[in-house]
């Protein structure tokens, strides 16, 4: 039984318009993207959640704070208390005080007896000086002494030759019967006198070398005395500085430790570290101790700027770019989704790339940060860290025929930078 003419004209009709149809469809422009799951955190590290740790340890005495609560920077969270013996004492500080000050003072001391050696040094090298010139001047005397009294051994033994020759003549003479007894013997007294006076002269003499040597002697002592004195007087100075620089490196030691005191007595006080919100209490109760670096809460910085962890598989590693465009699904918010005509979808969110890691995480896929598109509709206010995205990042436009041809031949999409996607706009 055959068809009726017109209804097989529609049917070709049909047929005709859905071949046109279809062709006219691989034509059009198709986005190709890639889909990854991700959550959303903080662009800045300082501004992701993180948990306080206590830098001592302690036992919990008193909390301020309770869970969900808005905290500022330097906010007391929670008070501890020493449970280490070294620090019992409640009048430590004032106590390594004291101690500071006692041997600044005993620095202070010995500082002052540097000084008064010094002083005492001056005045042995003066006195040292007007002694060895008194001494010089002793020894000069003594010197002329001496010459003097030579000249006059000499004169004196002049006189003793003259004399032994006038006696001589006066024997002679009295021999001769030309001088009587009584000239003779006048002339041995003069002769006797002539004699001692050679004697004196003499003894003088000697004297005077005797005086010379000790003025040398003097002169020497004077040098050595001073000479011990000076030295004995820099080694007490020496040792005086030595007990200064050891009290003031003990005073430094302990103003060390008295400052160690006081920023640990700080640290009882665990403080906010910034702006946010008390998200849990790691360590809980009253009386509870706590070790050194424990965890003690959690914190929510607040005015993050937000952005979101995707994970992309190493196939897919290669076309990703700084600059790409991504679109967003967020947990919480319904959205239309037609992945290849983004255009079209509705409820979901730009973003930019900004930042690609070079190695795998612990899942074996390469993470990718996205931040807000400042060209598209603003981000929920709403939106928290932690929650779900589910990320389509956008790569060049095709038309559908090729994208089926890629998808049937395992072809890798075709990646675009940001400058190539700004200058095919201009062009279109």
């Amino acid at each position: 039984m055959t068809m009726p003419s017109n209804e097989s004209r529609k049917r070709v009709k049909i047929m005709v318009w859905f071949l046109v149809g279809t062709i006219l469809f691989m034509f059009l422009p198709w986005t190709q993207n890639v889909r990854s799951k991700g959550f959303v955190t903080a662009l800045r590290p300082e501004q992701r959640p993180q948990t306080v740790h206590s830098i001592i340890a302690g036992r919990i005495e008193q909390w301020y704070v309770s869970e969900g609560d808005f905290v500022q920077r330097g906010d007391t969270v929670l008070l501890i208390s020493e449970i280490k013996d070294d620090f019992f004492d409640p009048l430590l500080l004032e106590r390594t005080r004291l101690q500071v000050d006692a041997k600044l003072q005993s620095a202070f001391s010995y500082a002052e007896k540097v000084k008064a050696q010094e002083i005492q040094m001056e005045a042995l090298t003066a006195n040292k000086g007007l002694r060895i010139e008194q001494a010089t001047n002793r020894l000069r005397m003594a010197e002329l002494k001496v010459k003097s009294d030579s000249i006059r051994f000499e004169q004196a033994k002049v006189n003793f030759d003259v004399g032994v020759e006038q006696l001589k003549r006066a024997e002679s003479l009295f021999e001769d019967g030309l001088r009587s007894l009584t000239d003779l013997e006048t002339r041995k007294l003069r002769f006797q006198e002539v004699q001692a006076g050679l004697i004196a002269a003499e003894n003088n003499l000697l004297s005077s070398q005797n005086e010379l040597l000790a003025a040398q002697i003097e002169l020497n002592a004077i040098e050595n005395d001073f000479r011990d004195r000076i030295a004995k007087t820099r080694s007490e100075m020496f040792s005086a500085m030595s007990s200064q620089f050891d009290a003031e490196a003990s005073a430094t030691k302990l103003e060390n430790q008295f400052s160690n005191f006081e920023m640990r007595s700080g640290f009882r006080y665990v403080l906010a570290p910034q702006d946010g919100y008390i998200t849990r209490a790691i360590q809980v109760g009253i009386g509870e101790t706590i070790k050194e670096g424990a965890e003690i809460i959690s914190i929510l910085p607040a005015n993050a700027q937000l952005a979101v962890e995707m994970f992309v598989e190493p196939v897919d590693f290669p076309l990703m770019r700084i600059g790409n465009k991504v679109r967003f699904i967020f947990d919480g918010w319904p959205a239309i989704v037609f992945s290849g005509w983004p255009q079209f979808s509705n409820g979901t969110f730009g973003g930019i790339i900004v930042a690609i890691d070079n190695f795998t995480g612990d899942n074996n896929k390469y993470r990718v940060l996205v931040i807000e598109d400042p060209e598209e509709d603003p981000w929920p206010d709403a939106l928290r860290i932690g929650s779900g995205a589910d990320g389509i990042a956008l790569f060049n436009d095709v038309p559908v025929w090729y994208e089926i041809w890629r998808q049937l031949n395992g072809f890798p999409a075709d990646y675009y930078t940001a400058d190539e996607k700004r200058a095919n706009k201009k062009k279109s």
